[in-house]
């Protein structure tokens, strides 16, 4: 793409072809009179993404959701920079659902907002950018009319436009009213790295301070008139329906208002959600399970043994793998075995609903508005611009509140229109899933089975490698299916294996996807979150198996991906790998293990050191992480975002797991489904790799390498290969 250049220091950063076209969602306004009060000035509303007031305030409005991976901070960090407004002058706000404006460039057509796939910065890298260059051009534009000077002469720091020759300055609030007059350029310049002031350097969160000081505001601290709580009882078993039900004894207890029923449960109201619980508790359902599902872990897990027996749909065809392993001088293979699992975000579902004749209006930690918006409208027999959508904060998310289905929006609507059918067609409804709810009644991570085989010549080099994957399709039946299932394969169900890094000429990777009644969706790095552990196991399994060092091995085979091999060369150097570690207490014993990956366009590689104990227990002591995203915007929150993400995947690989008996979920809470505490975390350093590459996702990255890192350690420490998720200790005590 080619733009014009305000002058000769100001250039295009992105290489052309990477640049987005930023017409539509760029439409800008130059004369909008964003009206605070009847009196108040009117504030210069230059595009859709930046606001200047006469107080001197920068609101950036942010089309993603901020639920803790500091998405408010990086897209901020964006404008603020070309703007070059101070930092403390700058706030941050949701943007409403509105795809023809807020669409996520990376999602394709037709537009979408939303968030997920680690995209938001990548998306919105250029588009950030020149929404703040646009503002500040405009400003200077206004700056140079009023004081007859070329706008060429002026210069901008911290939010005030000077002129140095005579010594006269304006801050951003004084000239907004005029810059609001000015037209909008069509092209602007965009800084040069260094010229940065805020990319790459740390600046303080944006939602830090609102939340510690508990000013943030999410989904349970909407207070609206007439408001009422919903509780839901919803079936034991997936695919089970109401079949009658008594509402007296839950509207005996006090407080409760209204008991509705819904195609899959029944939702008590109450002025409160204490009372909505209680009568909740108090009233009894019969379902109908005569479409249930009643398979068990053990059994869906059996079957898919059965089926990986045989070849499924071939994702990635390489050479002759069967040829190759055939005639191969040694030959290895590994079945691994990971479980559902639950999103378990601190803030379970939940989400307000106010509804009126003609108008719907919503407020939740939104995740996917167009998805939401038009499946809200179909239910309601509304026009799309008849829902608005306002995106607070969420507690979490790993994926959860981006349902496909829209399935905690669509519950809390159908309350919300049950009981409105009663009042007149109004009802303003906060519908809330306890954790309990959220445990059982919600989708997860598919239960995924695979089988891998390799084989090595004489002098240990892969000549081999079959990869065969068994598990539910997250993306069949959803608006993705079209884009991401190609001749029947899932492609989040490969990503990761079908994509493998490594020069092995002969590579076969198929997949199995069985339809089960379990509700499954994508959870933090989809489908890296399993063919991540298991590439990188069975790749140190070979490694082992050649006697070669699993480093230099892993060195070797990625000479076509030198980003690959960067970070792990990285990790590797920054862990002091090849040099011993420290000796434990008698009959402790050490092992340092490595993993590399690629997911959302980052390359992650991480050293795990653990310490296992004579009784089989076993402590990560410390990780060394090496993240190569292109362009660190926030290297703050890069690290932080690595850091949690190990933690999320640490949690899993020791933890996690959502089991069926009967088709029931035997989980309930933090109780039997346990999460990572403070003394179980490791010490976590991380090293980000300078690049100039257009920057990619951090979110996500981390989540996948950690537990091929820890069982690749354990290996080293013990002798002994975990190949099942959650890690079963019982075999390391024999060892």
């Amino acid at each position: 793409m080619d733009y014009s250049i305000e002058n000769a220091s100001r250039r295009t950063f992105l290489k052309a072809g990477v640049g987005l076209t930023l017409a539509v969602y760029l439409r800008p306004v130059a004369a909008a009179k964003a009206v605070v009060g009847s009196d108040a000035a009117p504030a210069f509303t230059p595009n859709a993404f930046v606001r200047v007031d006469v107080d001197n305030t920068v609101t950036v409005v942010i089309k993603h959701l901020e639920m803790g991976q500091g998405t408010y901070t990086g897209l901020s960090t964006l404008v603020a920079e070309e703007m070059d407004a101070d930092w403390d002058q700058v706030k941050a706000e949701g943007a409403p659902a509105d795809a023809k404006r807020y669409a996520n460039l990376l999602w394709g057509s037709p537009p979408r907002q939303g968030t997920g796939g680690s995209s938001a910065i990548a998306n919105a890298f250029e588009q950030m950018r020149r929404a703040g260059a646009t503002a500040r051009a405009m400003l200077v534009a206004a700056a140079a009319e009023q004081w007859s000077v070329p706008a060429a002469s002026l210069t901008v720091e911290k939010g005030v436009v000077r002129h140095p020759a005579s010594r006269r300055q304006a801050t951003f609030g004084e000239l907004a009213p005029a810059a609001g007059r000015q037209p909008v350029p069509e092209a602007v310049g965009l800084k040069s790295p260094e010229e940065f002031v805020y990319i790459g350097k740390h600046v303080p969160r944006k939602d830090t301070a609102d939340k510690v000081a508990g000013r943030a505001e999410y989904t349970q601290d909407v207070k609206l008139p007439h408001l009422l709580t919903a509780v839901v009882a919803h079936p034991p078993r997936f695919g089970a329906r109401p079949k009658r039900f008594d509402p007296r004894p839950a509207l005996a207890v006090k407080g409760v208002v209204d008991v509705v029923a819904l195609p899959n449960g029944v939702a008590v109201l109450g002025k409160d959600f204490w009372s909505a619980k209680q009568g909740r508790d108090a009233l009894t359902v019969e379902w109908d399970e005569s479409q249930a599902f009643t398979l068990g872990s053990d059994e869906i897990l059996a079957r898919y043994k059965e089926l990986a027996q045989k070849p499924g749909l071939a994702a990635r065809r390489d050479g002759d793998a069967v040829k190759a392993l055939a005639g191969a001088a040694k030959q290895m293979e590994a079945a691994y075995e990971l479980p559902y699992l639950a999103h378990a975000a601190m803030e379970p579902m939940d989400c307000v609903v106010r509804l009126a004749p003609g108008s719907c209006e919503v407020w939740n930690g939104e995740q996917f508005q167009t998805g939401d918006q038009h499946n809200l409208a179909k239910l309601l027999d509304l026009r799309l611009e008849q829902v608005s959508i306002t995106m607070l904060y969420a507690g979490g998310s790993f994926g959860r509140r981006a349902n496909p289905q829209s399935d905690y929006l669509l519950e809390a609507a159908r309350i919300a229109k049950a009981h409105a059918a009663k009042h007149g067609g109004y009802a303003t409804v906060k519908m809330v899933w306890t954790r309990e709810d959220d445990m059982r009644a919600g989708y997860f991570r598919p239960l995924f089975y695979h089988v891998l085989k390799g084989g090595l010549d004489g002098a240990g080099t892969p000549v081999a490698w079959q990869h065969r994957i068994v598990g539910q399709s997250i993306m069949a039946g959803s608006p993705f299916e079209a884009a991401a299932v190609k001749n029947g394969i899932d492609q989040a169900s490969v990503e990761g294996a079908a994509n493998l890094p490594y020069a092995i000429p002969n590579l076969t990777v198929d997949l199995h996807s069985p339809s089960l009644g379990v509700p499954v969706q994508w959870w933090r790095a989809v489908g890296s979150t399993h063919t991540g552990f298991t590439t990188e196991s069975f790749l140190d399994e070979l490694a082992h198996a050649a006697g070669q060092d699993p480093y230099a091995f892993r060195k070797t085979l990625l000479g076509g991906h030198p980003r690959h091999a960067g970070v792990l060369n990285l990790a590797a150097q920054k862990a002091g790998w090849g040099e011993p570690l420290a000796p434990g207490k008698p009959g402790e014993r050490r092992g340092r293990g490595i993993a590399v990956h690629e997911s959302f366009r980052t390359f992650v590689a991480q050293v795990a050191e653990v310490t296992v104990q004579p009784d089989g227990r076993f402590k990560v002591d410390r990780v060394v992480c090496a993240v190569d995203c292109g362009v660190a915007v926030n290297p703050d929150v890069i690290r932080a975002q690595m850091e949690g993400g190990i933690a999320f995947g640490l949690s899993a690989a020791l933890f996690g797991a959502v089991t069926l008996k009967d088709g029931k979920v035997e989980q309930s809470n933090f109780d039997d489904y346990p999460i990572l505490r403070m003394a179980d975390m490791p010490k976590v350093e991380v090293h980000i790799v300078p690049s100039a590459e257009p920057p990619t996702g951090v979110g996500e990255p981390g989540t996948p390498v950690i537990a091929p890192a820890v069982a690749n350690a354990i290996f080293a420490a013990t002798g002994v290969r975990l190949r099942r998720l959650p890690f079963d200790t019982a075999a390391l005590k024999q060892a």
